[in-house]
């Protein structure tokens, strides 16, 4: 099993479209009238962002990993080219959208321009007064993550400490959950009988980067383990569809212990068992004995390429569908909604894809090429 391949993983194209949707359910039966139903999907859809942390380590970490092993140096430049067109086209046209268009707001008024500009919308957001685009939050984690995990494993080739990575995994990890702890302990806990104590949960516990980085950890984990232990490798690849149960059963645990997403064990120790389940499914999903891992689907594997625009642009297009759609008497939280919202979500997504993602990934290829060629 190689790690880094032409071949197409059909496997994580059913996680990536599980991940869409998760969060599209989450969100709209959170912020948007709804039907019943979907009360009992959405209390766990939050995770979906999780195991797009887990995804995004896995792969963004694979590729690093693979010069490493192979020799070569780690490009920050050629790297930062690569995500650079991948991510900043497609949100910097949602950031225009909600700022020219107050009409779009989902809640309330957004965060400072420059937050979104800089990636740092996710420190100290306050929902009370910025919920309109509070979604980017996850995407200026990734975007630190971008920034920094190169630029680690660069230092640590330099100075030749590569060895001693797994102890900085660790120690990060750990860290994590010490800085959950004192998040609680310290904002959380006293205010558990306000009524804004869903306000200090987000503020302190659920946006900060530093509670955050399990998922993340977890996938940089997962790619180190699969390109730098091939024995271990070619084993697990083995018992690719216990850790596909295993990563279910986790979940399930998960679910429960975080019912009361305020509650202390959900707070500290939640995320990195949504995190370890998530895991298993993206190990299993990558084995060739696993099995979604040869079994493809048109349906998520368009949800896959979709789902960056859709997660970007999912809450402001609900948002005017229901307020255009409820005006023609068709009832804000009936199914037929829910049904429109989803056409149009995906309608939209299919524009940006067409007229900016794409555009943007080839403008992105030819200046690869030509740099390589000037090389």
């Amino acid at each position: 099993m190689t790690l880094v391949t032409e071949k197409k993983l059909y496997g994580l194209d059913h996680l990536r479209a599980l991940a869409i949707m998760l969060v599209f359910v989450f969100h709209y039966g959170r912020i948007f009238p709804h039907p019943e139903w979907t009360n009992r999907v959405s209390k766990f859809g939050w995770t979906g962002v999780d195991l797009f942390f887990v995804l995004s380590g896995y792969l963004i970490a694979s590729q690093l990993f693979l010069k490493i092993s192979e020799g070569k140096s780690i490009s920050f430049r050629e790297f930062f080219i690569k995500r650079f067109f991948r991510i900043i086209p497609a949100y910097l046209v949602v950031v225009a959208i909600y700022f020219i268009f107050p009409y779009v707001h989902e809640r309330e008024a957004l965060a400072p321009l420059w937050k979104y500009l800089t990636f740092t919308q996710n420190l100290g957001l306050d929902l009370r007064t910025q919920g309109t685009f509070s979604h980017a939050w996850s995407l200026c984690i990734e975007e630190q993550f971008y920034l920094l995990l190169p630029l680690t494993l660069i230092a640590l080739v330099q100075f030749r400490l590569l060895k001693k990575a797994a102890w900085l995994f660790l120690l990060l990890f750990i860290l994590g959950f010490a800085a959950r702890y004192f998040s609680y302990v310290h904002f959380v806990q006293p205010n558990l009988d306000s009524n804004d104590i869903w306000y200090f949960w987000y503020k302190w516990i659920y946006y900060p980067t530093y509670c955050r980085l399990d998922g993340l950890l977890a996938g940089v984990g997962l790619a180190a383990m699969l390109q730098f232990r091939p024995t271990w490798k070619e084993k697990l690849s083995l018992y690719a569809n216990w850790f596909l149960v295993a990563g279910i059963l986790v979940l399930t645990a998960a679910y429960f212990l975080c019912m009361e997403e305020e509650s202390f064990g959900a707070s500290v120790f939640g995320f990195p068992l949504v995190s370890l389940g998530y895991g298993m499914l993206v190990l299993s999903a990558v084995c060739p004995k696993g099995l979604f891992y040869k079994k493809g689907s048109l349906v998520t594997a368009q949800l896959a390429t979709l789902s960056y625009a859709i997660y970007l642009s999912h809450k402001f297009v609900i948002h005017v569908t229901q307020d255009i759609v409820s005006r023609l008497g068709v009832a804000a939280d009936s199914n037929s909604m829910f049904i429109t919202c989803i056409i149009t979500s995906l309608s939209v997504a299919l524009l940006m894809n067409k007229l900016v993602e794409k555009p943007f990934l080839a403008l992105r290829d030819v200046i690869l090429k030509r740099w390589q060629q000037a090389g």
